[in-house]
């Protein structure tokens, strides 16, 4: 049988995941056979965790952080949630996320047997802070704000929404799960420095550069990890706060790795790059007669037509649609200026011709 090779990243502009750093390729193979759920026994990988949860806070804004390295934003977002719904007891619980949060917490809420309250988004795709004030109730567990969304790379009013959820009685939680490694070079006010945030989702195996599995989970307080954890008598370690038991050290490995090269001129240099070539691209589609939201961060969405958007996925280009239709490109680390030359000028031979 032959032996199969990994997809390239030569046409890939839909994806949140890269090529991982060289040292991050490296510390994981290394690490892969030990398991950081089982810290006693494992020390030198807990080591590197705690390291890897250090890095996250500064990036974040927390002198002091608590949390653990995930497998991704899905398991850090079911965690925040699971954490808020231990610590406000409340009967009927519910967490309020606008349209824009990520389909992970529909499966927290499914999981958990909490309330899903979506919201609607204002006209520039962000959280409507009037919204999530109607929403939240005396059952509000958790609200969310998203630093960086998915689909138009937008950054929520976090210092606002932290207020609501606050006089409602629930915590605040921000998915930075994509945004968080580009938003420090930014002037926005996303993190644990700029208001009250009680935990975060900030994942090194996208924009870090970290192999997968690698997300983050922080949290402002240890009561908020505390909340999560469980007995687990037959281990070294005699307590557990993550959601998966078992973990490879790869991705502990990899987000320490990556984080130690990287942080913080590597990421910068990174951003300015990522955010220069996302505007470019944004202008050259413009000029090509496009609709193009405005670039926040480093995604680029744009209104092009149901055949050409079919005839560019037939031709080898790996690209997605957000909920309401637009083209959506991630500029990564992989993508580059050659690479989207080449997709403008599919985008050339394969439009419609004008009547």
């Amino acid at each position: 049988m032959q032996r199969a090779a990994p997809q390239e990243f030569t046409r890939v502009l839909s994806s949140m995941c890269t090529e991982p750093h060289p040292a991050a390729r490296d510390a994981a193979e290394r690490f892969l056979a030990t398991n950081p759920g089982d810290p006693a026994t494992y020390r030198t990988v807990a080591r590197l965790e705690e390291r890897a949860v250090e890095t996250l806070g500064e990036i974040a804004g927390l002198s002091e952080p608590h949390g653990y390295v995930t497998s991704g934003g899905t398991e850090a977002n079911i965690q925040a949630v699971r954490s808020a719904r231990n610590r406000r007891r409340v009967e009927d619980p519910n967490v309020v996320v606008p349209e824009s949060a990520h389909f992970s917490f529909t499966k927290a809420a499914d999981v958990l047997g909490v309330e899903l309250r979506r919201v609607p988004t204002d006209e520039d795709h962000r959280a409507d802070v009037s919204a999530v004030r109607a929403a939240a109730d005396d059952d509000t567990v958790l609200v969310v704000g998203v630093a960086g969304s998915t689909e138009f790379g937008r950054v929520d009013p976090v210092p606002e929404l932290a207020d609501v959820a606050h006089e409602a009685g629930a915590f605040l939680h921000v998915d930075a799960a994509w945004g968080g490694f580009y938003l420090p070079f930014t002037d926005h006010e996303w993190g644990f420095a700029d208001a009250p945030v009680d935990s975060m989702t900030i994942d090194p195996h996208k924009c870090g550069q970290a192999a997968v599995p690698a997300g983050g989970l922080l949290f402002r307080e240890r009561a908020g990890l505390d909340a999560l954890a469980v007995d687990t008598p037959y281990l070294e370690s005699t307590s557990q706060a993550t959601l998966t038991g078992t973990r490879s050290g790869a991705g502990v490995a990899a987000a320490a790795a990556a984080m130690d090269a990287l942080w913080p001129d590597g990421y910068r240099r990174e951003y300015e790059r990522a955010a220069e070539l996302a505007s470019w691209f944004a202008s050259e589609l413009r000029e090509r007669g496009f609709a193009v939201a405005d670039v926040e961060l480093p995604i680029v969405a744009a209104s092009v037509p149901e055949s050409l958007f079919e005839r560019l996925r037939e031709a080898g280009w790996r690209i997605s649609r957000t909920e309401s239709g637009e083209l959506r490109v991630v500029c990564m680390p992989h993508v580059t200026r050659e690479m989207l030359v080449a997709f403008l000028a599919d985008i050339d031979e394969r439009r419609p011709s004008p009547p």
